[in-house]
């Protein structure tokens, strides 16, 4: 049987795991200087933990675990004959592989509340899996790099949050425009369109207009059973544009849409002080489908690469009282390390020592030599440099085979008549120059 890779998932060589590695500690810098303690939660979660928590788009992308035994024993045939999914996923499965770090993260927080600080600041950088249609950036398996503040209602973790992005794409140099909206703002343009009692449906096709463009949104609308006169009125809002003053006369009615604005105004002017190479910008049409958003919202999308969103979030008032602890707001952000990573490299944004490490290969000619190179490589590896011996007396072309191979770039050569002495020839495999060194030399030269 040939052996082939489950579908959206992928293998990393050793220089992809280097590069992702480096866009990780740029974010884990940027959390831990704003007092971001790490946590880590399982893998897969109880079913019903992840269940009605992403609205019932999401809930169909959750990869369900199948029950131990035999499940199948104890489920009707008159179930198993209406073929209705939803129906049987509680029968057939109780388990399911985490959708994203937020819930488990409000389920963390609900356990173990009597431990943790409030407010409690935490990141948290793991897999997550969906089911969805494997496309350019878009993976069924994938990690998220997640920091949020939980106990707090302060809009200053809003702005905090906002430069905590700008910082890390600033550091990793890829240019970024962060996309600010409310979703209090949203919910009183649902309020003035007549159509509060559909707000989610309102959200869901407004969350589309990336994929299906405007007449795609409206299609959207009237197939959820919007009134007509509220699509109407909404495309030609999606036509005007709507400024933040124009919001503030349509929205002079309604008391949630002017908090919303309050609180937008607020996040907008603190945070755009002191930003550095990000662009910050006001999207009256971003919504972020999922539910349990209740205040600011944020979306981060790269400059000179077509690659949709690589981060975003937003306020959700009282996620926690899914797991009965109430009366507890948060925010948090998320950041897409594949597609961060795809859009690096198309770019050509990657530091070019990220993937080629320096480091030495030091010969192997046989087993007395063998063991002073090796009393080399020790004593290199406690000085920080990256060193190895071949494990084999091969032949050298052999030998100078692995290191191209490896990218590694000088080799040592401790022949006989260099077993007993303070300096070693070394080659540079890119110049092809060679030089007699010392060890303080060598850690000079690859440090």
């Amino acid at each position: 049987m040939k052996p082939s890779l489950a579908k959206g998932t992928r293998d990393f060589s050793a220089e992809v795991v280097q590069k992702r590695q480096y866009i990780m500690s740029v974010l884990q810098e940027q959390f831990e200087l704003r007092g971001y303690d790490p946590i880590e939660t399982p893998s897969f979660e109880n079913l019903e933990t992840l269940t009605g928590k992403y609205g019932e788009e999401g809930d169909r992308l959750i990869f369900k675990i199948l029950r131990s035994g035999d499940f199948t024993s104890k489920i009707a045939d008159e179930l198993w004959a209406e073929k209705q999914p939803a129906k049987l996923a509680s029968k057939v499965a109780d388990k399911a592989l985490r959708y994203d770090l937020t819930v488990p993260f409000a389920r963390y927080v609900v356990q173990h509340r009597n431990e943790i600080a409030f407010p409690f600041k935490r990141y948290q950088m793991q897999p997550v899996w969906r089911a969805d249609r494997p496309q350019k950036g878009r993976f069924r398996e994938f990690y998220q790099c997640d920091a949020d503040v939980v106990g707090s209602d302060s809009l200053w973790q809003e702005v905090e949050l906002i430069h905590i992005y700008d910082a890390a794409f600033t550091k990793l140099g890829l240019p970024a425009t962060i996309k600010v909206n409310n979703r209090k703002i949203l919910a009183g343009m649902a309020e003035v369109l007549g159509i509060s009692d559909q707000f989610i449906a309102f959200t869901v096709a407004i969350d589309k207009l990336d994929k299906v463009g405007p007449q795609g949104v409206c299609d959207e609308m009237r197939k959820q059973g919007l009134a007509e006169r509220a699509v109407a009125t909404f495309e030609s809002w999606l036509t005007e544009g709507l400024s933040i003053q124009r919001l503030e006369d349509l929205l002079e009615s309604s008391e949630e849409g002017k908090l919303g604005l309050e609180e937008l105004n607020f996040v907008l002017s603190n945070s755009s002080k002191n930003l550095k190479d990000c662009e910050l910008e006001f999207d009256f049409t971003l919504a972020r489908g999922l539910n349990y958003y209740t205040g600011t919202i944020f979306e981060v999308v790269a400059k000179g690469v077509a690659m949709g969103s690589i981060g975003g979030g937003g306020r959700y008032a009282d996620l926690t009282s899914i797991f009965g602890m109430k009366d507890t707001s948060g925010v948090g952000i998320s950041f897409g390390l594949d597609r961060i990573y795809l859009c690096l490299e198309e770019l050509n944004l990657f530091p070019e020592a990220v993937a080629r490490k320096p480091s030495i290969l030091f010969a192997n000619f046989g087993t007395a030599e063998s063991e002073i190179a090796y009393q080399w490589v020790q004593n290199l590896v406690v000085r920080g440099v990256r060193a190895e011996l071949y494990p084999e007396a091969s032949k050298l072309k052999k030998q100078f085979d692995f290191a191209d191979k490896k990218s590694i770039t000088f080799m040592a050569m401790v022949g006989t008549n260099e077993m007993a002495a303070d300096a070693i020839p070394v080659k540079n495999l890119s110049s092809g120059e060679q030089k007699a060194m010392t060890l303080d030399e060598i850690v000079t030269l690859i440090k």
